[in-house]
C-alpha cells in the first residue's frame, strides 16, 4: 500500500537543517517552537526511525536523517515550484540584475534557484561589479534592480542586512605583520577602499597596494597567496580565508550596508517577483534585523519616503 508524506512535515525538517535550530525553523515557518518539535516527531513516527540525534540541547542528523534530507529539499522545492507555477503569472521576458561581486557566493544561488524554479520562462541577465557602477547602471536604466554595498543609508533604497567590514587574510597567514601592510583592494571606484585607508591613516598604520582590482576572484587569490590582506563583509567571507581577530592589530572598519535598488511596485512585474524572492531570503536568513537603521520597506513606501 503507498503512503504519502506530508510535505509540512518534509519541510519543517529541512528548515531545521537550513536553520540549525528548531528555534530558528519556528522562526522562519512562523510557527511555535512547539509546532515544530511536533512536527519532527510526526515524521520521526511515519517513518518508524529516529531522524536527529539529541545530546546537550544541540541536534544532529542520525544516519537515517542524512539519508532523507536530499530527497526531502528535493520535494519541498518541488512542491514549491509546481504551486508557483499554477497559481501565480507566467511571466515571459527579461529581468536585468546588477549584484556587487563581494556578496555572489553568500547569498545569491538559493535566491536565483527559487527565482527560476519559479519562473522558468523569464531570462535573467545578471551584471556583477562593483557597487559604485552598479548604481550607476540602475539610475541610468540599464539594470532593473540591483544589490549595492553602502557605507550609509540611501534613501531611494531598502536596507536588507547591515555587517561588519572585516579584515581578510590567509589562513595560518602574517602579511598582517608586515610593514607596510600589504593590501589587496578595489579600485579607486570601491566603496570599501576610502574606509579601509581612512582607518589605516588613522591609525597610523603604512600600508601598500599589491593589487587594485575591484573584483573579488582576483583579491581572494592574492589573499590565499599570503601576499596580502583584503576587507570584505564577515557574512561573506570565504571559507577558504581566515577573518582576522581584534589582536592582529588592525584598526576596525565599521559597518556596510547591503541596499535593494528596485522600481516602484508595479512599473515593472518581473522585477516585483524578484525584488520578492531577494527580500524574502534575507529575511529567511536574519529575520527582523535589529542592527538596521530603518525597517525593511516596500517599494511602495520607497518611492513615498523619496518623493517627501
Amino acid at each position: 500500500m503507498n503512503r504519502d508524506i506530508d510535505i509540512a512535515l518534509l519541510r519543517a525538517f529541512t528548515s531545521v537543517i537550513d536553520t540549525g535550530s528548531v528555534t530558528a525553523a519556528a522562526r522562519l515557518l512562523n510557527r511555535t517552537q512547539a509546532a515544530v518539535s511536533l512536527q519532527i516527531k510526526r515524521l520521526e513516527d511515519q517513518l518508524g526511525q529516529a531522524l536527529f540525534q539529541r545530546e546537550h540541547r544541540r541536534l544532529t542528523l542520525t544516519p537515517v536523517g542524512e539519508r532523507l534530507l536530499a530527497s526531502a529539499q528535493q520535494l519541498v522545492a518541488l512542491n514549491d515550484a509546481v504551486f508557483g507555477q499554477m497559481t501565480t503569472r507566467q511571466f515571459d521576458g527579461e529581468v536585468r540584475f546588477g549584484i556587487p561581486t563581494d556578496i555572489v557566493r553568500s547569498y545569491i544561488p538559493p535566491i536565483l534557484r527559487r527565482f527560476t524554479a519559479a519562473w522558468p520562462r523569464v531570462r535573467m541577465t545578471m551584471k556583477l561589479g562593483n557597487s559604485s557602477h552598479l548604481q550607476s547602471a540602475y539610475e541610468h536604466g540599464e539594470l532593473d534592480l540591483t544589490l549595492t554595498t553602502d557605507h550609509a543609508p540611501n534613501a531611494r533604497a531598502e536596507i536588507l542586512r547591515v555587517d561588519d567590514l572585516i579584515w581578510v587574510g590567509a589562513r595560518g597567514g602574517m602579511a598582517h605583520t608586515l610593514d607596510p601592510l600589504p593590501l589587496a583592494i578595489g579600485d579607486p571606484s570601491c566603496r570599501f577602499r576610502p574606509v579601509v585607508l581612512e582607518a589605516l591613516r588613522k591609525a597610523n598604520r603604512e600600508w601598500r597596494l599589491v593589487l587594485e582590482l575591484s573584483h573579488q576572484v582576483g583579491q581572494d587569490a592574492m589573499v590565499s597567496a599570503g601576499i596580502a590582506l583584503s576587507a570584505g563583509l564577515r557574512d561573506s567571507v570565504s571559507p577558504a580565508l581566515a577573518i582576522l581577530r581584534p589582536d592582529a592589530g588592525l584598526p576596525p572598519l565599521g559597518r556596510f550596508m547591503i541596499n535593494l535598488h528596485a522600481p516602484s511596485l508595479g512599473q515593472h512585474p518581473i522585477a516585483d517577483a524578484l525584488a520578492a524572492h531577494i527580500r524574502a531570503e534575507f529575511s529567511q536568513r536574519f529575520g527582523d534585523n535589529p542592527q538596521t537603521e530603518r525597517k525593511l520597506r516596500s517599494p511602495r513606501t520607497n518611492a513615498a519616503t523619496a518623493a517627501s
